[in-house]
């Protein structure tokens, strides 16, 4: 079955349902590699001993691996298409799990931080090619297209936490990243069997045009809010595990359990959202949404107890699902030149900047305690209401 791109242009390519299914799948591949190391910290040992720099380190490779492969994977797809890259990205991540299997403690830091390094070149090179796969999905139906994609990323997500906390006491670390390495080769398998069609790569915002983002109030609001958000969100899902087993003296398999229920609570937030927001106020759901998400994080901070942690997390993780689809739709309304695969405009600075929040709580939690990596997004998430009346305030005064 072959369905028509929304204006029928004779230089576009055709939607190919299967392939477009498969690529958007990928997304829970890019879940998973990307929750990893909060997972897995626990099993490394890292809620014994809270060598915080290391943690900050660990964080910072990956980081540093997704924005290198983001940076040159457009030259990759303009030379081998889609299949290539997505089946490079997926190999890759295999071995880069396979390689940190063997490079568990007590071997040197160092080695891990490779390997974090690649996993993160993988998910990077992996994210660039599903959304080019997806590039006339997306201009068919953006609005189904994230969502779905954001349904399956948190699938991944929830995933690694689950198999490294069903298999904690019962596997070896190496023996928990070799069956994680199993997940990407069979997706290497899938996409060398899929025949994904040609399609040109969208055009690159000139560097002008881009800048002048930053003169618009509206664009340097909505950027500075995807730029707390998204911190507030990676911060709470890496060190959650270890806050839970360091602060609170939780087992390591409980803490990831905890982890787990995060994830889903963004998870279905995230489902339950879409149902809802034809029916409410767009700007109080936005307000109460962060209200909830900082009440989240105070009683997760003064919890000593399990009842305290599970209650803190449903209220953080349910919070903060309903703020970046609502975000994402006033971007939408307001810059149609936005697309969230392109690393384009202010818009992609603030995404950027903000995946390096996991990595400044580890550095700060080592002058401060660890107590800092929720009062961090607790601090984030205050900012967030204040912008979040900023953005009405200028939406009333802009008309």
């Amino acid at each position: 079955m072959v369905i028509p791109p929304p204006h029928g242009g004779p230089g576009q390519a055709l939607l190919h349902p299967a392939a477009a299914r498969r690529a958007l799948i990928g997304f829970l591949l890019s879940g998973f590699l990307t929750a990893l190391l909060g997972a897995i910290l626990p099993a490394w040992g890292y809620h014994l001993r809270f060598e915080f720099v290391t943690i900050g380190h660990y964080f910072l490779s990956l980081t540093l691996g997704v924005l290198m492969s983001a940076a040159a994977s457009r030259a990759l797809l303009a030379r081998a298409g889609v299949a290539i890259p997505l089946m490079a990205a997926s190999v890759l991540a295999s071995g880069a799990l396979l390689f940190l299997a063997f490079v568990s403690p007590p071997a040197p830091a160092l080695w891990r931080m490779c390997g974090l390094f690649f996993v993160g070149v993988a998910a990077g090179l992996l994210n660039s090619a599903i959304f080019q796969a997806l590039s006339v999905t997306y201009q068919h139906d953006p609005a189904a297209t994230v969502n779905l994609g954001g349904i399956f990323f948190g699938l991944g997500c929830a995933l690694v936490t689950i198999l490294v906390a069903g298999t904690f006491y019962a596997y070896s670390v190496t023996a928990i990243l070799a069956l994680a390495a199993i997940l990407p080769a069979l997706f290497g398998l899938l996409y060398g069997r899929t025949d994904f069609p040609a399609q040109p790569l969208p055009e690159q915002r000139p560097l002008r045009q881009a800048l002048r983002d930053v003169r618009d109030p509206a664009a340097v609001l909505l950027a500075a809010l995807l730029f707390f958000q998204f911190g507030n969100e990676w911060s709470i899902a890496g060190w959650l595990a270890v806050f839970l087993a360091g602060r609170l003296g939780m087992s390591p398999e409980s803490s990831l359990w905890i982890l787990t229920l995060y994830w889903l609570s963004l998870l279905l937030g995230r489902v339950a959202a879409l149902a809802i927001l034809p029916r409410l106020s767009h700007g109080k759901l936005l307000g109460g949404s962060a209200a909830a998400a900082m009440f989240g994080c105070i009683v997760l901070m003064s919890t000593n107890d399990r009842f305290g942690a599970y209650s803190g997390v449903l209220l953080v993780g349910t919070a903060f699902a309903v703020i970046y689809p609502l975000v994402a739709e006033k971007i939408g309304h307001r810059f149609t030149s936005y697309h969230p695969g392109q690393f384009n405009g202010i818009f992609s600075l603030a995404m950027i900047g903000a995946m390096l929040a996991p990595a400044v709580c580890g550095y700060l939690a080592a002058v401060w305690g660890i107590g800092v990596v929720l009062a961090l997004p607790l601090v984030g998430t205050g900012v967030v209401v204040v912008l979040i009346s900023l953005i009405w305030l200028e939406s009333k005064i802009g008309g």
